[in-house]
């Protein structure tokens, strides 16, 4: 590592100083997602340090480079997982070195600190943060690291920083390697959500003349908050998917990525069930390609399902940016205007009164009541997604029925009675194979004959209204 080539990059334990002094070499490759490390992990992280200073050797944590042999420049070792860390420290020593390179005594010390200095700048320089969450993250933390060393950080704190503390470096040749090794340690990992191995697993499942899509085709996902797209695979994707099966779909974890785990139109053999998929997937890049779409400005988009066969790399962040934003105007419409609209759809007054009492019900925030909610939602979406607003009044009107009869004729509503009720009467299945509206309105629901929910009086009036009590 002395000389601190490429050619001598190993896979191995490699020490603060030895990964910074190597900084000219490494960038971070435009689909990472954006610094999100806030003053809460650099204390963290230095709290870490602080605590175990005592020790011969201090373990970080794990960083994946990828070395990418296409490119002929010297930045061509890519940082594929341990982003996060490597900024995180890159900021504490650039904070050491404005705030203590000048008060030291060891002489080997302010000469490493200038040699990383000078790579530092060499790396920022040249690095481009193209999310407005990392800029803001940058400047906030490292001018939190300069308070922490300005009166925490000794002589002896900088020389363990540096020299004993240490991070796991695998180095891999193979991009697809490298993300398989990203989603292995990770899943052992107690930060990662599934939707993180989803994004690694389809990023390296991009077509290979589609690789400098990748940092556009992923800034929607980017820029969405952890917990929120958790919410939306696990209340939403994840139990659409699985209930308009027949299945359980209860939590998502780690163990339900394969249910959005798909085929690659690249790799797969040409069985005739692939080829509607193959058909809209080429021939609507090849429409929206034409000089036309520069003039008439009408782009076509992917007719995504949310119960189709998911379709490898691009197309399943493009289907996570679809629902995403179809979702939130079904979820979202929380305004208080008399007249609700769904999709610019104005709904008849019947509907219209079902909407506006489950957004103001007094026990709507009660953990059941949420979970009935997120039911009601769920089934409204997806009828949505085949039939648009197509009688949809009527639609809401039975999703109603079908989803409260849940709350009303019960004391107690958990997931797992939630989870019951779908397999027992599925209106996913049905929706599923429905092809007209009119199977989900004449669907015969069974009148309520007990009614042991508290605190639903506003419900059972719209259900006595629609005559199901």
């Amino acid at each position: 590592m002395a000389q601190h080539q490429v050619d001598q990059f190993k896979t191995g334990i490699w020490s603060v100083k030895e990964l910074l002094l190597i900084l000219d070499q490494l960038r971070i490759p435009d689909y990472q997602r954006p610094y999100k490390w806030t003053e809460k992990n650099l204390n963290a992280l230095v709290n870490d340090i602080q605590e175990h200073k005592d020790k011969s050797a201090y373990r970080l944590g794990t960083i994946v480079l990828h070395r990418d042999k296409n490119n002929t420049s010297l930045k061509n070792i890519n940082i594929v997982d341990g982003q996060q860390r490597t900024l995180t420290l890159i900021l504490l020593v650039w904070a050491v070195i404005q705030k203590q390179e000048l008060d030291l005594e060891r002489e080997d010390l302010k000469t490493v600190l200038n040699e990383i200095s000078n790579q530092i700048n060499v790396f920022m320089d040249v690095q481009e943060f193209n999310s407005d969450i990392s800029h803001y993250n940058i400047y906030q933390n490292f001018n939190a690291a300069k308070r922490i060393v300005s009166v925490n950080f000794s002589e002896q704190d900088i020389d363990f920083l540096l020299n004993n503390c240490q991070v796991a470096v695998f180095i891999l040749d193979d991009i697809s390697e490298a993300f398989q090794f990203f989603d292995s340690q990770n899943a052992r990992g107690r930060d990662l959500e599934p939707h993180d191995l989803l994004k690694a697993y389809h990023l390296r499942e991009f077509f290979a003349q589609e690789q400098h899509l990748k940092a556009q085709t992923v800034a929607h996902w980017e820029s969405l908050d952890s917990a929120h797209l958790a919410k939306l695979f696990s209340n939403y994707l994840f139990r659409i998917r699985l209930w308009s099966r027949g299945k359980s779909a209860r939590f998502f974890n780690k163990d339900h990525v394969h249910v959005f785990k798909g085929i690659h139109l690249g790799q797969s053999d040409h069985h005739p069930y692939l080829e509607p998929l193959r058909i809209a997937h080429y021939f609507i890049d090849d429409y929206n390609a034409q000089y036309q779409r520069q003039i008439d400005r009408q782009e076509m988009s992917f007719p995504f399902q949310l119960d189709q066969m998911i379709i490898n790399g691009r197309r399943f962040f493009e289907m996570v940016e679809h629902y995403e934003k179809q979702i939130s105007k079904v979820v979202d419409h929380q305004e208080q205007s008399e007249k609700v609209y769904i999709f610019g759809a104005a709904l008849q007054d019947r509907a219209n009164r079902i909407i506006k009492i489950l957004n103001s019900y007094d026990a709507r925030n009660r953990d059941g009541d949420r979970y009935v909610r997120t039911l009601f939602d769920s089934a409204l979406i997806f009828y949505i997604d085949k039939f648009a607003t197509d009688r949809l009044s009527e639609a809401i009107e039975k999703i109603f029925i079908w989803a409260y009869r849940c709350r009303i004729s019960q004391y107690s509503v958990q997931l797992a009675t939630i989870d019951n009720y779908v397999l027992e009467k599925n209106i996913f299945s049905l929706l599923k194979y429905a092809q007209s509206p009119s199977e989900l309105i004449g669907w015969s629901l069974p009148i309520v004959d007990k009614q042991e929910g508290t605190k639903v009086e506003p419900l059972i009036t719209l259900f006595k209204e629609l005559n199901y009590l």
